[in-house]
């Protein structure tokens, strides 16, 4: 907390205007959860996330009074009086609207506003929501894009974004320059230095993204915007390149039997599961075969939520129409991250050839413009992530391939700078 009181003392020493978005300290949130469940089997949503709100109020009270120590005028914001507007979806909101207008006001008068990350407020009745895990990053760079802010730096406890997670590959490279697309397919494929939304938010809004070590003042990692479409001091060439090689073994596998071959059939069974909040990660659907009138789907979903997507699902069998369920209560998912993978044959064949000769069986295989990827089973991942790791370069045979699992601490926004220079360049 001192260090970062420190680091915003000297940005706004150089000239910078600063906002800090601050997290929960710690195990808090999970402290917080855990009471809730000492008390309650089934807290209603609306008062849990009003207790979860409260770990990252004492974070910004504790920054406030550590900058005050500094000669700083703090100023401290709850996420709704900074602005923060989402729907009414408890535990996980979505942000709707930013209103930065107290914030905006409090720079004006030379004050440092802090502003409690992972929460908001509802449009009506002005309910606290939380934003879900990764919460306090999407706050940063949400209030970033509505401030007008240059760049987001997002502290945390590694010194930028690597090929794998250094705690576990002692090789791992730090990656000095990435483009959002492929930061999207890192957070897609399991690797939690920055969450999905977050990336996503940023890449919507043209805000660059600066991973730094919390610890040390060294550059981080640049994420910008639309770097595959204008490479940063990279030549000029449309070679493939592989990025980094991550896994995840926290997904499940349903598949819905027999559902009837009609057009509307994928529609009513996504619009269920949607009312049981469960996140669909990937889709498989096998066609009906010749003089049937049936088929198959294959749906990855979180292994948290599969129980919950289970029982909408069954719940609702009789209006879909099909058959039956078969689930698979945990899978993994190993990928190549980098750039023209899907132009690259040479990429999935060596990624496929990597597999096979490694006796890894797979299910479904997937390919973007930035990623290959294939459902393994949960215990071979790591032996499929390293087989990979090795058939492109990055790892010596004797290390194991790590799952790219960052935590993250207190993120902050820097909007533009008081001398009209560009606070990218002065990073």
């Amino acid at each position: 907390m001192l260090r970062a009181a420190e680091r915003i003392a000297k940005t706004r020493a150089n000239g910078y205007r600063v906002v800090a978005v601050v997290s929960a300290m710690g195990d808090t949130t999970d402290e917080l959860c855990d009471l809730a469940a000492e008390v309650s089997a089934r807290p209603l949503p609306g008062d849990l996330d009003a207790l979860l709100s409260i770990g990252e109020l004492v974070s910004s009270a504790l920054l406030a009074i550590a900058l005050a120590d500094l000669g700083q005028v703090p100023r401290t914001f709850t996420g709704s009086a900074a602005g923060l507007i989402t729907d009414n979806i408890h535990g996980k909101a979505h942000i709707t609207d930013v209103r930065p207008d107290r914030v905006r006001t409090s720079l004006a008068h030379g004050e440092v506003p802090i502003v409690a990350g992972f929460q908001g407020r509802t449009k009506k009745r002005n309910k606290v929501t939380t934003l879900g895990r990764g919460g306090s990053d999407l706050t940063a760079v949400a209030l970033a894009a509505a401030l007008g802010a240059d760049i987001c730096e997002i502290y945390t406890d590694v010194d930028g974004v690597y090929t794998a997670d250094p705690r576990v590959v002692p090789t791992a490279r730090k990656i000095e320059v990435l483009s959002s697309e492929e930061m999207l397919e890192f957070a897609a494929s399991g690797s939690k230095v920055l969450h999905l939304r977050c990336v996503e938010y940023a890449r919507r809004f043209g805000i660059p993204i600066h991973v730094r070590s919390s610890f040390v003042p060294d550059p981080g990692t640049l994420i910008l915007p639309g770097l595959d479409r204008h490479p940063v001091h990279q030549p000029a060439r449309e070679q493939p390149e592989v990025t980094g090689v991550a896994g995840v073994n926290s997904a499940s596998k349903i598949t819905v039997v027999g559902i009837p071959d009609e057009p509307d059939s994928m529609a009513r069974i996504l619009s269920v599961l949607s009312r049981s909040g469960a996140h669909v990660q990937k889709i498989v659907h096998n066609t009906a075969s010749p003089g049937s009138s049936r088929s198959n789907v294959a749906l990855i979903v979180p292994a948290a939520q599969a129980n919950s997507a289970l029982a909408v699902l069954h719940a609702e069998k009789a209006t879909i129409g099909f058959r039956g369920l078969q689930h698979d209560g945990q899978v993994g998912r190993v990928s190549v991250t980098g750039l023209g993978m899907r132009s690259s044959p040479e990429i999935f064949c060596t990624f496929l050839k990597a597999l096979s000769d490694a006796d890894v069986d797979l299910d479904l295989l997937d390919i973007s413009e930035t990623s290959v990827g294939a459902i393994t089973q949960a215990d071979r991942l790591a032996d499929a992530e390293r087989a990979v790791r090795l058939a492109f370069g990055m790892a010596p045979a004797e290390e194991h391939a790590g799952t790219g699992h960052y935590d993250n601490l207190a993120p902050a926004v820097y909007p533009r700078p008081a001398n009209g220079l560009r606070s990218l360049a002065g990073i």
